[in-house]
């Protein structure tokens, strides 16, 4: 069946206003934190494989890092295991490091590798565990709330990234495969640990000097007091939110991961609204996008 002209001229109008987006990230990397609504939505999960394939064909390196904590809770249940988290944490005692080893090196990565791959991509799935990628150790935890120096809550086999061996990432996104990582990672002793998604995404993005970190969200997009979306902010306006407590909640170590990586070095992070279909090549490719673009913005040279 034929175009007719307004179709036409809306086709068209679309490929110009990303051409110049195409042209000027060619060559560079993307490291997208794949979770959320994206992540269970048919129609979803189907527009964000279409969104990393085109990606790579048009030259961009996307690095998808990909978390599974529904996933993990479902499994838990079934086998009988109870599910604990502190501050929004799960409590990860070593059966629990099992089952989130299983679910996430396992089911979650080998379906999105799949997925990508039926989307005609080459995807290779890897935990941190596979050549050393992400060095960890067990993570610190003092409750909010509590004053400096209070006891430390132990939630078992919960880590920090210490170190990104960039080495494994630079030999697969330089190919024609797409990187899918789960954020499991190990100690100087092998012990394995389970990670925050947002925070590896966040620590690729930094180590490579990524073009851009996009964290994938159930919301809009960071909001102000009255709930409306913030497009755009630089360093100086995202401090001022969380000082004056309008960021709280989960957006919260959102943003200060996406903070950090621009810090580093990230030309630009990316809080967007992942129950948009192709809200990946939305926020790229067009001028509005769909969600909050952080930048360098107001950042001093010594920062």
């Amino acid at each position: 069946m034929s175009l007719n002209i307004k179709q036409a001229k809306n086709i068209a109008k679309v490929l110009t206003e990303a051409l110049p987006y195409i042209q000027k990230f060619t060559g560079r990397t993307v490291v997208v934190k794949y979770g959320g609504n994206a992540m269970v939505d048919e129609k979803l999960k189907q527009s964000f494989a279409r969104d990393i394939v085109l990606m790579k064909l048009v030259g961009i390196n996307p690095i998808v890092v990909h978390g599974g904590g529904p996933q993990i809770g479902e499994l838990l249940e079934k086998l009988n295991i109870e599910s604990n988290f502190v501050d929004g944490l799960r409590v990860t005692d070593s059966r629990t490091m099992d089952v989130v080893e299983m679910v996430l090196g396992g089911l979650v990565n080998k379906e999105i590798v799949n997925l990508l791959n039926k989307s005609q991509g080459k995807a290779v799935g890897v935990t941190g565990k596979d050549g050393n990628l992400i060095r960890a150790k067990k993570l610190k935890l003092r409750r909010k709330g509590s004053k400096a120096g209070g006891d430390l809550v132990d939630i078992g086999q919960v880590g920090e990234v210490v170190d990104i061996n960039t080495e494994v990432l630079e030999i697969i996104k330089d190919s024609d495969f797409i990187p899918v990582i789960a954020p499991i990672g190990t100690d100087e002793n092998g012990a394995s640990y389970n990670i925050n998604a947002d925070s590896v995404a966040g620590e690729i993005a930094r180590v490579l000097g990524a073009e851009k970190l996009m964290l994938l969200t159930n919301v809009a997009g960071v909001q102000n007091k009255k709930g409306e979306v913030l497009t755009g902010l630089g360093v100086r306006q995202v401090a001022k939110l969380i000082a004056d407590k309008t960021l709280q909640g989960g957006m919260l170590p959102k943003v200060e991961c996406a903070l950090k990586a621009v810090k580093g070095g990230v030309s630009s992070a990316h809080i967007i609204d992942g129950r948009v279909e192709h809200a990946v090549l939305l926020e790229i490719f067009t001028d509005e996008g769909v969600g909050t673009l952080i930048t360098k913005a107001g950042l001093k040279k010594d920062s």
